[in-house]
């Protein structure tokens, strides 16, 4: 069965409501050996054509990644960019704002960090959680050192929204693609894998006290995710949901959206120019002797 990249695309404007949006789907494989072997092609393709993108350096990618807890953020980057070389990428993953970084506008540290043309970048978590997180928690907002006319709980969402929106198609608009990915979890499907975490001895670590916490948060979460992949969902810059309850899937709805989107771009190789070929002549000459 094919991957669509488009069944997974919220529509620009389109009204979101997380549970009409399914947290599984029936799988793209079937068998274990199989969903090796679809990611093993996901991952050479992806490499092929990240090496074109490298060479080209017209474009550059960013790839945002979105989810609760335990929706399968690090896994997804770490199975579906195995292949791509670690000159042309970098992963960022963005924490609890610091003292520094509380100092500046909310989208200071992750503009920071913006990829090169020719490169990849990743954000696993990003401005976003300044519209989910800090939404969730409003109380946040009071350590961010606000104008007063901006601290408004009933208009800071809706100014944040535009501030993202359009530094998204800035940034479409100076070669950069934005593909920005929420790992659809079922409430379900995270407990059984913080249960998991606990049972296994080398999984404590990933287990933090933190996580039920906002797990009582869900449906608060929930609203925030649906208000934010409604209102910031465009033409250049699409949300996708992706179905998370089955990792493998989910890996491989992940690639497959990406190898599209980098096949989509116009990109070459650079020509070679009869100078240039005399100057490899030269060289293969000498080298010969």
């Amino acid at each position: 069965m094919k991957i669509e990249p488009n069944e997974f695309r919220v529509r620009a404007g389109a009204r979101v409501a997380l549970s009409r949006w399914p947290t599984d789907v029936a799988p793209f494989y079937d068998s274990r050996k199989q969903y090796r072997k679809l990611l093993k092609k996901h991952v050479s393709e992806l490499s092929d054509l990240q090496c074109l993108h490298f060479a080209s350096d017209r474009y550059a990618l960013l790839l945002i990644f979105q989810g609760i807890d335990a929706a399968g953020k690090d896994g997804a980057i770490r199975h579906v960019m195995s292949g791509v070389n670690p000159e042309g990428c970098e992963v960022f993953s963005f924490k609890q704002p610091t003292d520094e970084e509380l100092e500046h506008d909310f989208l200071w540290r992750t503009t920071r960090r913006l990829p090169e043309r020719g490169r990849i970048g990743i954000f696993n978590r990003s401005y976003y959680e300044e519209v989910l997180v800090v939404r969730v928690h409003p109380e946040l907002l009071l350590r961010q050192h606000l104008v007063n006319e901006f601290v408004d709980e009933e208009t800071v969402w809706a100014e944040r929204y535009h501030s993202i929106v359009e530094l998204e198609e800035h940034l479409h608009l100076n070669g950069t693609r934005i593909l920005k990915f929420f790992l659809h979890l079922s409430k379900a499907e995270q407990r059984r894998r913080f249960l998991a975490r606990i049972d296994a001895p080398d999984k404590n670590w990933k287990f933090s006290p933190a996580d039920i916490h906002e797990r009582k948060h869900w449906k608060s979460y929930t609203k925030a995710f649906e208000a934010c992949l409604r209102e910031t969902s465009t033409r250049h810059a699409p949300w996708y949901i992706v179905p998370a309850d089955d990792k493998k899937n989910a890996r491989l709805i992940v690639s497959r959206i990406v190898i599209e989107a980098l096949k989509g771009l116009k990109m070459n190789y650079p020509k070679s120019t009869p100078k240039r070929r005399r100057e490899l002549q030269a060289f293969r000459k000498e080298l010969r002797g």
